[in-house]
């Protein structure tokens, strides 16, 4: 007969004990995505929210484990607005929220990974966007990010959101659960791991078309990470991601680290359609990156980088 098996029984003079905030709030799937552990009210419409960053992870973490990728700082901003959204503003879940701009500058030296998971906490300042009634449409919102003493970050959203019907209506039948969507399998052959700073060919996310500045898009939708859940489009951090792969690509291996990003994302860009993504202007360390759908620009941004 198996033994009971035994609990360690906490102290009664035990300390706060830290959990991470429902994963429906950040619109996450995975417990192991969702970053953000809480937040306060601090004044009107400003906000701090507490996160954890994990030591190890596919994409947020580099493949030796030393630093924090700014990529990761750019999720957890993200997040921040989600959690706001439902929690301060009231917005219901299932509400579709629409990603309109993301601007994140970091401090890699200040994102090194350390003996314990990071703990930062992300100063929030918004802009509500409310419609003629009153009533939230969208949040504009400031995002000072601080491990410790040390700001490793800022950033700046723009999202809005709608209810499940205006949604479906807004995309003309291609939402996720109607299973009309007929995806590209499987995505076209990567460029090498090492080319864009990933240690897996998994996480590859440009295909070679013989052009030094113009990749296709290789989108995977059983990605753990980019498809945390399933999604009716190319969800936002994929393409933050592709734009941070094509900046080292177009660097070359001595090149540049990225590490900041100012994206404008003009319109969905469909899972069933090709996407190329092109480096359209080079300034000194920065580069300028757009996905192509067609003949529209469904998505450009500027990366901005560090001497590596």
């Amino acid at each position: 007969m198996p033994e009971p098996r035994q609990f360690a029984e906490l102290p009664s003079e035990a300390g706060p004990l830290t959990a991470t905030v429902p994963r429906e709030l950040v619109h996450r799937v995975s417990v192991a995505e969702t970053l953000l552990t809480g937040w306060t009210r601090t004044g009107p419409d400003r906000f701090t929210v507490t996160a954890q960053w994990p030591r190890a992870h596919q994409l947020h973490v580099s493949a030796d484990r030393s630093a924090y990728e700014p990529l990761l700082v750019a999720e957890t901003v993200r997040q921040c607005g989600a959690l706001l959204a439902h929690t301060a503003y009231e917005v219901p879940i299932g509400h579709q929220f629409v990603l309109r701009e993301l601007r994140v500058d970091t401090r890699p030296e200040h994102l090194a990974v350390g003996s314990a998971p990071a703990e930062p906490a992300v100063d929030i300042t918004v802009d509500v966007v409310r419609r003629p009634a009153g009533r939230p449409a969208g949040l504009r919102y400031d995002a000072v990010v601080r491990l410790g003493p040390e700001r490793v970050g800022t950033g700046r959203i723009v999202v809005s959101w709608t209810n499940e019907a205006v949604y479906r209506r807004m995309r003309g039948g291609r939402t996720a659960d109607v299973g009309a969507l007929r995806l590209p399998q499987p995505p076209p052959e990567p460029l090498p791991a090492a080319t864009v700073g990933r240690a897996l060919r998994a996480d590859v996310l440009l295909s070679p078309t013989g052009r030094p500045d113009r990749w296709r898009l290789r989108v995977d939708t059983a990605h753990p990470v980019f498809f945390d859940h399933p999604l009716d489009h190319v969800p936002g951090m994929l393409l933050l991601e592709a734009a941070r792969q094509a900046a080292r690509a177009h660097g070359g291996p001595d090149g540049p680290s990225p590490a900041s990003f100012h994206a404008v994302f003009h319109q969905f860009t469909e899972l069933d359609r090709p996407v190329w993504i092109e480096v359209s202007r080079a300034d000194g360390a920065d580069v300028q990156v757009v996905a192509m759908q067609g003949e529209s620009v469904a998505f450009e941004c500027r990366v901005g980088a560090v001497a590596g």
